[in-house]
């Protein structure tokens, strides 16, 4: 076949550009250009000419043609406004599940149709696999849990799914190394990426900062209502958060957030019996199959990584139409989800992700009503 891969300088991405090499197809590298110059006098140095510089090298090992395809307007429209509105907001957005859906398997799909350029498929060094059945694109799990990264992937569409490929999804992290050393890359003891795909070098933080600037504002004891110290600026923190307050006393725990006054309540009881977060709800729901499961009794993640929860799922019962649910939900995008544990960092505005065992079966974005905060 004729492989489009999306590689970023990193292991993964060339690890999987090789593999596709010696399969027999043929193969073009591309490498998305997302940040304006503007965004990188506020955020420090560019991480391209690394990134590039590894790059470059790997495609020239290979033999394999690159281009870099320039998607700075389209990266800030799609991707950066969406991270700002919802952080304004209160919420706590997922700037690399959208990328995946709006960016790298969006836009630049499209890119690619506009010019001319015909693949067969799109390859990506994400580990996650894909397959249908029945006609229906679906994910399922890496067998790497820590790696897996079926949880970004979930917004995807059976459009891109059945599109994409993920050559080293099969793979572990250590299996992959050693493909690397065996395949004798330019970057095979290149580090890892710490940080958020969107983000690449740069601090969430230090992004922020850039885009709203600093607004003091108090930290309030949820329990008493007493004022505890001073903040720079609602935007910074998330619910859950415990790290970087820079508060004595604790530990202390972000749990509610008043973005009108610019306050945010902190509790030093947080894993307290009266205080269990168990139950929230999700709309936006993007299920591969168009619907919602069958199967109610499903596993969910609420952020990345190897943690789920078995959960259970319902429909949202509306009470009226002036009631808050029924302000915020639909009948048919919206589920009630409760979990057989319990999660101080469920959010309004992450993605919680459903599965039936190594199967994702697709996502949407919580919205927390009545929650014991």
């Amino acid at each position: 076949m004729k492989i489009a891969v999306l590689t970023s300088g990193g292991v993964d991405s060339s690890v999987a550009l090789k593999l596709l090499q010696e399969q027999g197809h043929e193969v073009k590298a591309f490498y998305l250009k997302i940040w304006l110059e503007d965004e990188l006098q506020y955020l420090g140095d560019c991480p391209w000419e690394e990134d590039l510089f590894y790059l470059e090298k790997v495609c020239d090992d290979l033999k394999v043609p690159l281009e870099i395809v320039p998607m700075q307007k389209e990266y800030f429209d799609k991707i950066v406004n969406y991270t700002i509105a919802e952080v304004k907001q209160g919420r706590t957005p997922n700037p690399d599940v959208m990328c995946n859906n709006h960016i790298k398997f969006g836009a630049f799909l499209e890119k690619l149709e506009a010019d001319d350029q015909d693949f067969d498929k799109i390859a990506s060094g994400h580990y996650a696999q894909n397959f249908a059945k029945h006609g229906i694109y679906y994910l399922k799990k890496s067998p790497d849990p820590v790696k897996d990264q079926t949880y970004f992937l979930c917004n995807l569409w059976q459009k891109q799914l059945a599109k994409i490929l993920f050559p080293i999804g099969h793979l572990t992290k250590a299996e992959l190394r050693e493909l690397a050393r065996k395949f004798n890359l330019p970057n095979q003891d290149r580090k890892d990426s710490q940080g958020l795909c969107f983000l690449g070098k740069f601090k969430f933080k230090e992004f922020l900062k850039a885009h709203l600037g600093e607004k003091p504002g108090d930290f309030i004891e949820f329990e008493t209502g007493k004022k505890i110290s001073k903040h720079k600026g609602y935007w910074f923190y998330t619910i859950g958060q415990r790290d970087g307050l820079g508060l004595s006393g604790g530990p202390w725990y972000v749990v509610k957030k008043d973005i009108e006054k610019n306050i945010i309540f902190i509790s030093g009881s947080y894993h307290s019996e009266d205080k269990k977060r168990n139950e929230f709800y999700v709309s936006d729901l993007n299920w591969f199959e168009g619907q919602s499961p069958e199967k109610k009794n499903l596993e969910v993640k609420l952020r990345h990584g190897p943690k789920t929860y078995r959960c259970s799922i319902g429909s949202v019962i509306l009470e009226g139409e002036g009631s808050e649910r029924a302000q915020l939900f639909t009948k048919t995008d919206s589920i009630q989800v409760r979990i057989d544990g319990n999660d101080q960092g469920i959010a309004a505005g992450q993605f919680a992700v459903f599965y039936d065992g190594e199967v994702c079966l697709g996502g949407g974005i919580v919205k927390n009503i009545g929650d014991k905060f």
